[in-house]
């Protein structure tokens, strides 16, 4: 149980787990990871007979990964002290453990949620909306991607490398747990009004951006890379078709200002592009987990002389094309230019800089990404040699 001055409810969670263990037979410890409470919810929880761990480094998946290294079971029930969950109710968890499963999930709107036990923008808006986007970005049976209550083998747990301190660290939790193929099931809890006479710990916004941009992250492929390319290529596509037909021969837009949509089209779409890429990286150097195989080639393009060249020749053809317009216009005494005429030429050659300065720049900052990880991580040292 994770606990940050939980003194209201503590007692009333570690009763009802030791019953649970006590009726059903099954040898365990309740466990608090505490993250530095001041009301006595230590010595509470070492009174009623729980093993009180301090995790000095604050938040929530801090709390519980320090918990979960601690744990002396071959299973793991997690939840939390606020008196919001059922401990004395834990028989599916151990069931679908015992069964082979290697993580289980509770499901809080099958199961039923209590007048006043969650909050309608959380209940109607943000736990499906994320659950949802978690289902089609990683697969999966779960309905609640964000239920607090979730047994595992530790074991299997521990293999994940788990390493986010925040509320998001339920979601990183069940990404990692799919992308590794392990067993999962879903069974149905119940969701009562925690005992609380403060708010809780969540904030709505805060921690529903902290889990959104965790999915984005572990998502960059079908949420930027893909969408990027098709933007990209629509925008070049027209573009250039712009530039070959002359106006009025053919029933479709291609004036100037199709033109500059076309341009904008580009750029955005070749900035999302390396986003996605910048998202593989931020992964592969944290050390959060191992590329997938298809977004391997990003490690390669980022670590070799590939990207800047790229950007340093497109950078170059654009240039070049607003200088000739340049020189023409100085041709002409500087005089009126035709828009039709100079746009067509202007348009293209200010978006192949824009891309171009984009990439140089992009793999200038891969290049610091990596630089900032590897200099995080303390050195190796190695005993001298006899």
């Amino acid at each position: 149980m994770p606990c940050l001055n939980e003194a209201r409810t503590l007692g009333c969670c570690i009763s009802k787990a030791k019953r649970f263990l006590a009726e059903s037979g099954v040898a365990g410890e309740v466990l608090v990871a505490d993250n530095g409470s001041s009301d006595g919810s230590q010595a509470l929880a070492i009174e009623l007979g729980a093993r009180v761990v301090h995790v000095a480094e604050r938040g929530y998946g801090a709390a519980l990964r320090a918990g979960i290294a601690a744990a002396r079971g071959r299973f793991v029930v997690m939840g939390d002290s606020d008196d919001s969950y059922d401990f004395s109710a834990l028989g599916p968890f151990v069931e679908q453990l015992r069964a082979g499963c290697d993580l289980v999930v509770g499901n809080r709107f099958r199961g039923g949620i209590a007048d006043g036990a969650m909050p309608l923008l959380h209940r109607y808006l943000g736990n499906p909306v994320l659950s949802f986007l978690g289902r089609r970005l990683f697969g999966g049976p779960l309905r609640d991607f964000h239920c607090g209550l979730r047994g595992f083998r530790r074991d299997a747990m521990l293999s994940l490398h788990l390493v986010t301190p925040g509320m998001e660290f339920a979601s990183e939790m069940i990404v990692k747990a799919l992308q590794a193929r392990l067993r999962i099931a879903e069974v149905p809890v119940t969701l009562s009004k925690d005992g609380r006479d403060r708010p809780p710990h969540l904030n709505t916004w805060r921690d529903g951006w902290r889990h959104l941009r965790y999915l984005m992250l572990y998502a960059p492929r079908w949420l930027f890379l893909y969408p990027g390319v098709a933007v990209f290529v629509i925008g070049l596509a027209q573009l250039a078709l712009a530039n070959a037909v002359v106006p009025g021969r053919l029933n479709w837009p291609v004036g100037i200002h199709t033109q500059l949509f076309a341009a904008a089209a580009m750029v955005l779409g070749y900035q999302t592009m390396l986003f996605a890429m910048g998202a593989v990286l931020a992964r592969h150097f944290a050390r959060l987990d191992t590329p997938h195989p298809r977004e391997r080639w990003v490690l390669q393009l980022a670590s070799g002389p590939a990207l800047p060249s790229w950007g340093a020749a497109t950078a170059l053809a654009g240039a070049v094309l607003c200088v000739m317009l340049t020189v023409q216009w100085g041709r002409s005494g500087f005089g009126a230019l035709d828009p039709e005429v100079a746009m067509r030429q202007i348009i293209p050659g200010v978006a192949l800089v824009l891309i171009g300065t984009q990439s140089l720049l992009a793999s200038i900052f891969f290049a610091a990404l990596r630089s900032a990880f590897d200099s995080s991580r303390p050195a190796t040292l190695h005993a001298p040699r006899a």
